[in-house]
């Protein structure tokens, strides 16, 4: 794949999602998140709704609400708890209840200030509240930064599988404030590499080998490392949306290694491992499903079981049941999005930066799930 190159300058980039109407910009550059000018091209409102988590709240929620009171007499904030485990209804309705005690209108703008999680609820939030109100998307993890943020997926958990109940719904705009990573835990930073490390085998082989160069310098936050992580991420992704907006067929190769992830969360139960983590070991057990497809050799594999290993997250999966783990990996991928009639369909590599859907046999996905598991 031959994802164009976004606008750069001396103080950032600029990539574009091209959607016609419902086109929007992503910002990428340091010093975004308290700059007024950031949020210049909006539209005006009397109100907005900051949502943001217990966490980003203390760093980020007054420093945003500053940037944005010229334009919005009225900023009103919901927090949120921390974590994966409370993507839920119950949470959800925190951002109801925020907008309905304020007295909300259809223009309100919500902001999503925070991680993955808080930005696929506002954003299943903006897109439910009078059927549909603006959201902008500040994200604050290089998860989000690269991923979650991008491409108007939004939703919430189900006990029975992740993501499961949302919708597609576009940002106004993406704010990657660089500066932002600083505070990010190290163990954050790696799960956000697992979502950056997927753009290479399934789309750039350059990227993937510039990761591999990079990666001690990722790991150590080098500014210029993570702009351009960021910034070759974001190309790729709105390459594939601006194609497949709802995942009808392209979009699908986004989920390399998130089948059995997916599998991984709702097993061990949400939170337990973070996103980017299951991501990542899933993409060594997929890659292992490509090479026993016949698709891939096994230098491929080793590869990419390195360089995640190298991002700091784990390439062994764990035990989801002692009685029966394979089975219970598979019962739980048996209710993954990308299922269709009970089978299986996994994201494959296909070839050199070529990813594909296939069906596999369910003895040999075992024996993948059987060698990859501690």
């Amino acid at each position: 794949m031959n994802a164009p190159d976004s606008q750069s300058n001396s103080t950032g980039s600029t990539v574009t999602i091209d959607l016609q109407s419902r086109s929007y910009n992503i910002a990428i550059a340091g010093a975004l998140l308290d700059n007024p000018l950031t949020y210049s091209e909006l539209p005006g409102s009397s109100s907005a709704l900051i949502v943001t988590n217990a966490t980003v709240a203390p760093l980020y929620a007054k420093r945003l609400q500053t940037a944005l009171q010229g334009k919005y007499p009225n900023i009103h904030t919901v927090i949120l708890p921390d974590g994966e485990e409370f993507k839920t209804w119950q949470t959800l309705n925190l951002i109801f209840d925020a907008l309905l005690e304020n007295a909300c209108d259809r223009k309100t703008v919500l902001f999503a200030l925070g991680g993955g999680v808080v930005g696929d609820m506002t954003g299943f939030a903006a897109a439910s509240y009078m059927r549909g109100v603006p959201f902008v998307q500040v994200p604050t993890t290089l998860l989000a930064q690269v991923d979650s943020s991008v491409g108007g997926k939004t939703g919430i958990n189900h006990p029975a599988g992740k993501n499961m109940i949302g919708a597609f719904y576009q940002p106004l705009k993406v704010v990657c404030d660089l500066d932002t990573l600083k505070t990010l835990p190290q163990r954050e930073l790696s799960a956000g590499l697992a979502e950056v490390i997927k753009y290479g085998p399934i789309a750039d082989l350059d990227f993937l080998a510039w990761i591999e160069t990079n990666i001690d310098a990722l790991m150590a936050r080098e500014p210029a490392a993570l702009a351009h992580a960021v910034k070759r991420s974001c190309e790729i992704k709105a390459w594939v949306v601006g194609q497949d907006e709802r995942e009808s067929g392209l979009r699908a190769i986004l989920n390399f290694g998130h089948t059995f992830g997916h599998a991984i969360e709702a097993g061990l139960g949400y939170g337990q491992w973070l996103h980017g983590e299951a991501v990542g070991c899933g993409m060594v057990m997929a890659a292992h499903l490509s090479h026993r497809l016949g698709l891939v050799d096994d230098v491929f594999v080793r590869r990419l079981t390195t360089l995640i290993r190298n991002a700091g997250l784990p390439v062994t999966g764990p035990y989801l049941s002692k009685a029966d783990n394979a089975g219970r990996y598979l019962e739980l991928m048996r209710v993954d999005k990308k299922a269709e009639g009970g089978e299986i369909r996994f994201v494959v590599i296909d070839g050199p930066a070529k990813a594909a859907m296939r069906s596999a046999p369910d003895a040999l996905v075992r024996e993948v799930i059987d060698l990859c598991c501690t």
